[in-house]
């Protein structure tokens, strides 16, 4: 749940990675401040656009490949559904840029805050758990495309999806109905203390303003239980996607059976192989209808960008102890190849797409 390294990576990847293809991908990026709101948003939209737009180069970036990306193209005619991403821990919607491209490509508008507090650059184990706030973040973000003039006339209000990897799974997961039980958390990590997310919570370490500082190790017990264990359904979402979810074995089992949405979850990894704290299958069964999909060959950095040549050296060389750059037996671009056919065929069955 954790993705540590990605404060060396992504905090150098400012602009967002849509690469062009045969169906043109508009890129733009938009700040979300409202007086009603404390949480201020960077947003990338990525969209479906008539092949205009600069051409922009692609920041340098160390680590992670990246593509040329249309800014500020023309959107095509039409209203799309649109689709929200919500990135994992101590990563950055532009990420999922890999994945927000294809869903554009397949006809869909797709926009990904950077969520305060647990983006690169800007995380803290104190942040982590606050998995309101990250719903909350997608709600206002729904509110304020749904009201700007940009994009009225292209979204389909109707059509609205949900698309998180990681901590962005669990968020997904709230904003559909599913409900945290901080005791169980507790319980989680007071039996699983190696688990990423338990190791980050007592590490005494977090990152602001793009540096590593020294932070009061968490105690669970700390974390306001009312609004851990508080509902954040988004009525407006229509479909829901978690590639790999925290807080999976930490949901309220009432709150899964009155999901009433449809949930696809897709797990990173061979049977017997993923972690067990984001290990779905169980939840799939305790959601009515939900679908339940595994990748085999994966693990849980195979959702992030690939990897340049040489990155997995550099990454040890400053201190890195996570293996993002390491490749399972399958290479990452056609784990991402699978996962995209995965993606875009459940929203094609539940957003309908191009209808």
């Amino acid at each position: 749940m954790r993705l540590k390294a990605l404060l060396i990576a992504l905090s150098l990847c400012t602009a967002a990675t849509a690469a062009i293809a045969a169906e043109p991908v508009g890129v733009r990026t938009i700040s979300v401040v409202t007086q009603d709101y404390p949480r201020p948003l960077a947003v990338t939209i990525w969209y479906p656009s008539k092949g205009d737009g600069q051409m922009d180069k692609p920041n340098y970036d160390r680590i992670f490949e990246t593509g040329p990306a249309a800014a500020n193209a023309t959107i095509r005619e039409g209203r799309f559904p649109l689709v929200l991403l919500s990135h994992g821990s101590g990563s950055r919607a532009e990420g999922m840029g890999w994945i927000a491209a294809e869903l554009a490509k397949a006809g869909y508008i797709v926009a990904g805050p950077n969520h305060p507090g647990t983006t690169s650059g800007d995380s803290t184990p104190a942040a982590t758990p606050k998995i309101w706030d990250r719903a909350q973040d997608i709600s206002v973000l729904i509110t304020a495309l749904s009201a700007d003039k940009n994009w009225t006339a292209s979204i389909d209000p109707n059509r609205i999806g949900m698309l998180g990897f990681s901590l962005g799974g669990s968020t997904a997961m709230e904003l559909a109905g599913a409900r945290g039980d901080l005791s169980a958390y507790m319980r989680y990590c007071d039996e699983n203390p190696t688990m990423m997310d338990c190791t980050w919570f007592a590490g005494g370490r977090g990152y602001a303003g793009g540096e590593q500082v020294d932070v009061a190790p968490l105690k669970l017990a700390d974390i306001d239980r009312t609004r851990f264990d508080q509902q954040n359904r988004d009525a407006r979402i229509t479909s829901v996607i978690a590639v790999d979810p925290g807080l999976a074995t930490t949901f309220q089992k009432t709150s899964l059976a009155g999901i009433e949405v449809p949930v696809t979850l897709i797990n990173l990894g061979s049977p017997g192989q993923v972690p067990m704290a984001v290990l779905s299958d169980q939840l799939a069964k305790d959601i009515p209808g939900a679908s339940y999909l595994q990748v085999e060959g994966a693990d849980h950095f195979s959702f992030l960008p690939v990897c340049k040549s040489g990155a997995a050296d550099f990454l040890k060389s400053v201190g890195e102890l996570d293996p993002i750059c390491e490749e399972t037996k399958r290479p990452r671009a056609d784990i991402h190849a699978e996962l995209s056919r995965l993606i875009v065929e459940a929203f094609g069955k539940t957003l309908q797409a191009g209808n």
